[in-house]
């Protein structure tokens, strides 16, 4: 499927189209991808309470003048198979499938969620991994018993709007001004439509023994991106940062945990500098 999309500034082109893929996943299922853009590849891996096209919604036109992007649907989005009992490591498996895929060592890009993913596929592949960016990984403890069970009472009840306001207020730490103004945008359906998908991420997360110290050697450079606004101690940033042989932190002004929607330009300046500087 082909569509055009007007591309903004940023050295811009006029125009760039989207196409949609789906590759055999390991474990017998099916993994789906859009992609677009012309230059070196760069893998996107979303982040929860979004997919592969919601979390790239502000930056898809202003990636596509420098990278062929090839951004995944994670499990339970687009056309990749839903699975409610998972791992974080199926989805290693997932995104180093479409990274051999592409047939030659990428650029690997993750969100808050899709971060961890994307860390932890760079640790199996990364002889298949030219640079990493990781934005704001969680800490897993964060997601402590009593959190997680208001969230699966709330996900019993099919309390997703709930489910989303308390796991951004509650979780995140989310100001509660900024929280109603998300609230009443129009990028909050989306969120909230997403929120049956992130749930099974939480408990994946929050069963995922996120050991530091298996990145200690990991041979590729990463950008560990954070919001200037962001309350570090959510965040493994830091921590990763002390232990990865190649790694340095850049803080994004003004942003929090969602740079890529509220400053893309910024965002993407800080992507391809670091990618293709």
């Amino acid at each position: 499927m082909q569509k055009e999309i007007a591309s903004p500034t940023l050295e811009a082109s006029a125009t760039y189209s989207i196409s949609s893929g789906q590759i055999a996943a390991r474990s017998g299922g099916q993994i789906s991808f859009d992609t677009y853009g012309d230059g070196p590849p760069l893998v996107l891996v979303h982040g929860a309470f979004s997919d592969h096209q919601t979390n790239w919604t502000y930056v898809k036109s202003l990636l596509a003048p420098h990278f062929r992007v090839y951004a995944i649907a994670r499990r339970g989005r687009g056309a990749t198979d839903a699975a409610t009992d998972r791992a974080l490591e199926d989805e290693f498996e997932d995104v180093a499938a479409l990274i051999r895929l592409i047939d030659e060592p990428v650029f690997l890009l993750g969100h808050s969620y899709g971060a961890h993913v994307a860390l932890g596929t760079a640790a199996a592949v990364p002889h298949l991994v030219r640079k990493l960016i990781v934005y704001e990984p969680a800490w897993p403890q964060l997601l402590e018993a009593a959190a997680m069970e208001k969230l699966k009472n709330l996900a019993d009840s099919n309390g997703w709007d709930a489910f989303a306001l308390a796991f951004f207020g509650d979780l995140l730490l989310v100001p509660q001004a900024d929280l109603q103004a998300l609230r009443m945008s129009d990028d909050w359906p989306p969120i909230v439509e997403d929120a049956a998908a992130s749930y099974a991420d939480i408990r994946a997360l929050a069963g995922y023994d996120f050991d530091i110290e298996r990145f200690k050697d990991l041979p590729i450079p990463v950008l560990l991106q954070t919001g200037g606004e962001s309350l570090s101690e959510l965040w493994a940033t830091d921590a990763l940062a002390a232990i990865l042989p190649d790694g340095k932190v850049s803080v994004l002004r003004s942003a929090a945990h969602e740079a890529m929607t509220t400053d893309p330009e910024q965002y993407v300046e800080d992507v391809r500098r670091f990618l293709k500087g």
